[in-house]
């Protein structure tokens, strides 16, 4: 490799020393491979903490997501403007890694239930804290790693360099997106889920990464002011003057009223700059469906049933499916799928971009046909001015039950250790009262009578219990609704000794361990499960499903003898997880050719001194896509999810072919044309 001028003999460039390689990028490569894994790990569970934990509605929780996501990007440009304005990037690195781990870890303190925190608060301050740094070093990390290399002379290690930053930014969000949820999901400090743990191990990476960032010793260069902010003075220079001059002083572009202030090269990079961006326009509407896929989709997932047989997928681990495919598809696309592309007449990067956006709204149909076949697994939840209806039967009798109720519900037979149910009982004035009285022929069991009370937009469920010939009969309020992490929701309801201990076993060991008296609902892991009484089996290999809600009713045949059957209240998941699959896989073949491509493209179009400016605006289209989820989840447009996503999908094909327009309609303007601007050349 000739590192010298041309023209010098092999003598002098042997005289003439290589750079010697930077071996500082690799605390670089580390520090970013910590900090990918932090983030990534904390926003894989961050829609499953705040539904699950802190109770927020899925629309609320998306409404979060999303809004956490626009803050990080906002904080991109304000990264930018201080590192390159004031502090460097080395001193923007590594302070606002401090405000990143002080956010995680007030993420993490907010999570642990015995430390009494308030919880919401403690997130909210956790996560503002945490957009302000991961935001803010995001535009400085590759950016400080690629000035570690002497250029033009090392221009092909930084190629290297680049593409290992990006491998360590993939690898570290594979592996945390993976590990992250089954930390999650354990049991720890007396609570069903350890979100501490998955919040924390992130903190400790984090922690790691600025320490491996400080081991380095790096070239650092001075704040030379931010050209973000010299191009936006330029704009607002041109329209004020424009405003002043414009009837005397005629200009052929706008632009062109402030060269007298900022010079003809930055007025003419400026020009080529707002021609790419022009560009810009349509693009946040595909990073409002890409960053879904940590929302919506994860929500579509607790939905689904994760069992392989082998292995058990969370609902939040369906996201380790991107970093993976996205490690293949790169050269894959290079080598393979571009050139074949080309066959067809795509080979420019506006056409690879628009075919990219297509296709996420293609993968956007996909989620929406997979919703259609997931609403017929969802549970029928009580409505205002209906409802539901329960009777569970937990004694040795057949009951004949006739009631004032109107429908199926005024006369019906229930068997032992069965239950009858009536969804849609009309409610007027907010609850009604009503009569039942039940038969049986057996001769140990005597008839009863007595009234109950429904109220409106609630689940009303009866126990049939009681000793010897005596009825009685325990009034509570139901909840069809599954479990919004996706587990078995179980309960019991037994009509045996008050003290007796019923236990729930799986090869894992005791699940469920209360007296009879307990009639809460339950979560529990999916799985085969033996059910006992003091002991005694009663049942052998019930299998309890995702997302299934189930009653499980006992009583007493004898001193010695106890029956049980398990109902199905609402029915488990039965649709696999890995049926996302394809919208994901649609969705990163979008990602490669709409966000590398478009990248690639404008760093192509702009000037060397606009590639930050570029970089910046990029981030911010991520940005006010995110905000364009919150409006649409805001809003509240529809009941249905299914409806929900057709929108997004038909948002993101009216949205390319505006795209499209424009891309037939551009024309780069020639960097040559920044030369004769030169300085010494100015005119």
């Amino acid at each position: 490799m000739n590192f010298g001028y041309q023209g010098q003999s092999s003598e002098t460039e042997k005289l003439i020393p290589k750079p010697k390689y930077p071996y500082s990028v690799f605390f670089i490569f580390s520090n970013e491979f910590c900090e990918r894994f932090n983030y990534y790990g904390m926003r894989t569970i961050l829609v499953i903490y705040l539904s699950q934990k802190l109770g927020y509605s899925d629309d609320d929780a998306t409404i979060i997501f999303h809004s956490f996501t626009t803050l990080v990007y906002l904080f991109c440009i304000f990264g930018a403007i201080l590192a390159d304005s004031w502090w460097g990037k080395f001193n923007t690195i590594v302070w606002l890694s401090i405000v990143y781990v002080m956010g995680n870890s007030i993420l993490t303190l907010g999570s642990i239930e015995p430390c009494h925190m308030p919880p919401k608060t403690f997130t909210f301050i956790g996560l503002v804290l945490i957009a302000i740094g991961s935001g803010g070093i995001k535009p400085c990390v590759a950016a400080f790693g690629g000035e570690q290399f002497k250029m033009p002379e090392q221009a092909k290690q930084l190629a290297t360099f680049f593409s290992l930053f990006y491998f360590s930014i993939n690898a570290g969000s594979l592996l945390s997106t993976f590990i992250i949820p089954i930390l999650r999901d354990v049991k720890c400090m007396n609570m069903d889920s350890c979100f501490p743990l998955g919040f924390g191990l992130p903190v400790v990476l984090m922690m790691l990464s600025i320490v491996l960032f400080l081991s380095g010793k790096y070239k650092t260069k001075p704040a030379e002011g931010n050209m973000f902010v010299k191009v936006l003075k330029c704009i607002c220079n041109a329209i004020g003057t424009k405003r002043i001059e414009s009837g005397i002083n005629p200009k052929e572009h706008w632009l062109e009223y402030a060269e007298q202030k900022f010079g003809k090269k930055l007025v003419m990079e400026t020009k080529i700059l707002l021609n790419v961006l022009f560009l810009y326009i349509p693009l946040p509407i595909f990073w409002a469906l890409f960053d879904q896929q940590g929302s919506r989709w994860t929500f579509q997932a607790t939905r689904m049933d994760g069992d392989l047989g082998w292995f058990t997928i969370m609902p939040d681990q369906m996201q380790v499916i991107n970093p993976v495919l996205i490690l293949t598809f790169i050269p894959l696309f290079e080598f393979l799928l571009y050139p074949l592309l080309a066959l067809f007449g795509i080979r420019r990067p506006l056409q690879k971009m628009t075919l990219g956006g297509i296709l996420a709204g293609i993968a956007f149909l996909c989620s929406m046909f997979l919703e259609t076949k997931l609403e017929a697994t969802y549970p029928v939840l009580p409505m205002v001015g209906f409802s539901q209806f329960r009777m569970y039967n937990a004694r040795n009798c057949e009951y004949n039950v006739a009631t004032t109720l109107s429908g199926n519900a005024s006369k019906f037979k229930i068997k032992s250790n069965s239950y009858f149910k009536y969804l849609f009982i009309p409610i007027s004035g907010g609850f009604q009262d009503f009569s039942y009285n039940l038969t049986s022929q057996h001769k140990h069991c005597d008839s009863y009578q007595g009234t109950g009370k429904l109220n409106s937009g609630t689940a009303n469920s009866f126990l049939i219990t009681g000793n010897g010939s005596k009825a009685k009969i325990h009034e509570f309020e139901d909840n069809p609704d599954k479990s919004r992490n996706g587990k078995p929701v179980i309960r019991v309801l037994a009509n045996i000794n008050p003290v007796s201990h019923i236990k729930l076993q799986n090869q894992d060991g005791i699940q469920y361990d209360h007296n009879s008296s307990f009639m809460k609902r339950f979560e529990m892991p999916d799985g085969l499960y033996n059910i006992s009484v003091d002991n005694k089996i009663v049942e052998i290999g019930i299998k309890f499903k995702h997302g299934g809600v189930y009653a499980v009713v006992i009583h007493e045949k004898s001193n010695v003898r106890f029956a049980s059957k398990v109902s199905i209240v609402t029915q488990p998941n039965s649709l696999n997880m890995l049926w996302l699959v394809p919208q994901y896989f649609i969705m990163t073949l979008a990602e490669v050719m709409f966000s590398v491509t478009g990248l690639q493209f404008a760093y192509t179009q702009a000037p060397e001194s606009m590639k930050s400016v570029i970089q910046g605006f990029w981030l911010l289209t991520v940005s006010i896509g995110d905000i364009i989820v919150t409006i649409v989840v805001g809003a509240n447009f529809f009941d249905s999810q299914v409806h929900e996503f057709l929108l997004f999908a038909c948002l993101m094909f009216v949205d390319m072919a505006i795209f499209a327009i424009l891309g037939i309609y551009y024309k780069p303007i020639p960097l040559e044309n920044i030369k004769e601007f030169e300085e010494g050349n100015e005119e």
